[in-house]
This record gives C-alpha cells, structure tokens and sequence, in this order.
C-alpha cells in the first residue's frame, strides 16, 4: 500500500486521522520513494526467475538434451574431453540425472581461471557448450534481482529496500485499516470510482492483499543479505543453531591417506546411489590429496537433500548429513529459501509467488500513478503531518522496526540528521 491518498470524490472515503494516523500516512509516503523502483525492479525479476528450469529448457535445449545412444561413457572421460577442448584450471564440480535423455553438466575454471559451465553428451564425450557462468542469462538476473549487477555494493541498497518495504507495508496496514465512515467491507471489496479515486481504491485493494503475499516472500529472503543474513548467521553460529551442511570446509572430514589412487567420479556416484540418495547428484572433488569427495542429493525437496563425504582413496562415507540433522532454525531458514524461489509446495508455491510478483508490480504502479495525480503541480506532494516531537505509538513502532532491522534503523538515522541539518533550511520533504 505505497503512497495512501487523501479522501477525494469517491463514495468510500477514507477519514482524516489523527496525529498518528498522518504522521503514518506521511513515513509511508516517504518510505515509498525509495522502495518504489525496487518493488518494481524485484517483483519482475523474482516474477520471471521463478520459470528458470523452463526458460533455461527454452534457451539452452540443445546443450541441456542428448539422444541416448549405447553405454553411458564414465565420468573421467567426459571430464577430459572438457579439459581438452577448453582446458580446466580448477575443477570445481559435476551435476549429472538419472534421465537418460539429458546431458552432464561440468563446473570448471577456463584456462583463463574464468568460471564456467560444459555440457557434455554422456554417451559420446562431446562438449555440447561451455560458457561462463556468470553470463548464463538467469544468472544474470539473478545477480540483478540481488545485487542489481553491483556486487556487494548493489546488495546494501537491495538490502535497505527490503527493509523499508517491511516499514511499507506496516505504515499501509495501518492506513488501509477501516476507520471513520469506511467500512471493512469496503476496505475489501474491489476497487471502485473512476480517475483518481479508483487508482487509490486500486492501490489499497492490491495492498492489502500483496501484504498477506509479499511480506513472506521478503522476510524469507533476508537470510541471503549481508547485513540482517550475516547477523543471523551469528546468532544461529552462537546458539548451536548453525547449518550443518557439510558444502563448505569448517570441520568436515577429509580422506584417511593422503596418498594412493583415488577412486574416480563414477565410483563416487555409485556411493551416493547405494546411500539412497536421489537424483539429481552434484558432486565436487577434494580440493587437495589429503581431502575427501562432497555429494549431494540437488532434488528440489529440501528433505532429500543429503549430503555425503566420501574417502577419496577407500570410497568409506567419512560423514553423512540429512537435512532434518539440521538444528530447527537451519532447518527454517532453508525451507523459507525454498519458499521465496517458489520451490516448497511444487506448482502451488509457483502460481502463489507468481500472483505476489504481479501484486508487487501493480502495487508499484498505481502507487505512482496515485501519487503523480494528487501532487500538487511542481510540488513532491508530501502528505501533511505533525511537526515537532513524536507521538509514543509512532516512537514505539519506530524503535521496533530499528531493532528487528538494523540497516533500516541506520538509514533512518542518517536521514533525521539531514532533515535536521539540510532538508528543513531548503524545505524539501515538507507538506505543500
């Protein structure tokens, strides 16, 4: 419910608030143009990711389908035949189906150390592509839907908009509450009127719903941050709550020698298949002599995702994750990752992130359009409010938001310093 407006020649007129009502009406507003492009920008991007497994079968079906023919070819011969055509620096890991109609996917650093994707026809050896990973078109956007192309840089600002949405979408709940002569059922019953009045019955309609389908989806993805996601990761590291996901180094077990002959991929995947663990398998080698295979069950079921250290020399199982191993945060943490990208509840978790995504784009759009026709011309058009010192429900509710998210309260900070020290000397952000 971005940039509530003022009652105007609608039959459904929303009552003029109080103190706290406007001073509301006035930090939503202002909260709004911040979060307004990025609502947009992730409500499209986000939308259209959650289709990567059929885009990607649309754009790369040559590379990602074979015709079987024969015997599967085992592993090290299709790894060399990546490392002859485009030389291999680092292997970095192997992603192979139990469908016989679909290729094996090679990870690797390029003789240039650039990392990148082969894909290999199992029953011939030969190298369908390879490309950079990072120019694969949904990781692309991906990197734009999380960091808008910008590194960590990008993802403070993706960050600090997720946050103020939270702080969005609490001051428009507050607004679209039914007071005065506006009723719940008008507050929920379909838009109405026409022109202004029904951009702004338009905008609180799909408010209120985008906040049941929205506010899930952006709290599920705050694990990912950096500044909320790396607190967390240190509550979870000091509390005995962390993941114990056996993916990257820590305290997992390497081999028991660190000499001899290794074993080999396929036998590594033989392994994997006789601990019941199902496809699709992603492997990755050990990373010197000493270290050990990691494998893991990739099934888009977080519960059968399990992970294995297998002895490179002996093929032994030095250690064995399940996922409900995992202490409940880690557990809860993860199950809300496969939420936000529509993949816990299978095709209902697709069409429910694909009608939040539509919300959150039409929600950003009427919102503008609201604002855009009930500015006054050449003004920013910033809702009236209270001056002076805040009132206690508005105080409380601010520190609450400061506290659950830390990078929000930091930006709030730093703009009442400059709305102090700049912004009323020049009369910006103030009601026309």
């Amino acid at each position: 419910m971005t940039l509530a407006t003022e009652a105007a020649d609608t039959a459904r007129t929303p009552a003029r608030g109080g103190a706290f009502y406007r001073m509301v009406w006035k930090w939503h507003f202002l909260a709004s143009l911040y979060v307004l492009p990025f609502m947009l920008m992730l409500s499209l991007t986000g939308g259209i990711y959650l289709y990567k497994p059929q885009i990607e079968e649309a754009i790369y079906a040559d590379r990602l389908n074979v015709t079987p023919a024969g015997a599967v070819l085992p592993l090290e011969e299709q790894v060399a035949a990546v490392e002859a055509e485009a030389g291999i620096t680092r292997m970095r890991g192997i992603l192979v189906e139990d469908d016989p109609g679909r290729s094996v996917r090679i990870e690797f650093n390029d003789a240039e150390g650039v990392r990148s994707y082969a894909w290999v026809n199992p029953y011939t050896a030969e190298v369908l592509a390879t490309a950079p990973r990072d120019a694969m078109a949904m990781q692309v956007l991906r990197k734009f839907h999380g960091e808008l192309l910008l590194g960590d840089f990008g993802t403070k600002f993706v960050e600090l908009a997720a946050h103020w949405a939270i702080v969005m979408f609490v001051t428009g709940a507050i607004l679209w509450w039914p007071r005065g002569q506006r009723t719940f059922k008008d507050a929920v019953s379909p838009p109405k009127g026409t022109g202004r009045a029904w951009w702004r019955e338009t905008h609180l309609f799909t408010g209120m719903l985008a906040t049941v389908l929205i506010v899930p989806i952006i709290i599920s993805g705050l694990p990912w941050t950096d500044v909320w996601g790396g607190s967390l990761s240190q509550i979870q590291e000091r509390t005995g709550q962390a993941s114990k996901s056996l993916r990257f180094g820590g305290n997992v077990p390497g081999s028991t020698a660190d000499s001899g002959t290794p074993i080999g991929h396929e036998a590594v995947l033989a392994v994997a298949q006789a601990e019941g663990l199902v496809s699709p398998w992603e492997m990755r080698p050990p990373s010197d002599a000493a270290g050990a295979y990691w494998i893991r069950s990739a099934s888009l079921d977080r519960y059968e995702q399990t992970e294995l250290i297998v002895d490179q020399y002996t093929g032994a199982v030095n250690a064995r994750v399940d996922f409900t191993d995992n202490p409940g945060v880690a557990q809860a943490v993860s199950l809300g990752i496969s939420f936000h990208q529509g993949e816990l509840y299978g095709w209902v978790n697709i069409v429910q992130n694909t009608v939040a995504a539509l919300l959150g784009a039409t929600l950003a759009i009427t919102g503008f359009v609201a604002w855009w026709m009930r500015r006054p011309a050449g003004k920013l058009g910033v809702p009236e409010a209270p001056e002076g010192r805040l009132g206690t429900g508005m105080i409380v509710l601010a520190i609450g938001l400061m506290i659950l998210f830390p990078l929000m309260g930091a930006s709030l900070l730093v703009a009442l310093a400059l709305d102090w020290l700049i912004f009323r000397r020049l009369g910006w952000f103030r009601a026309a």
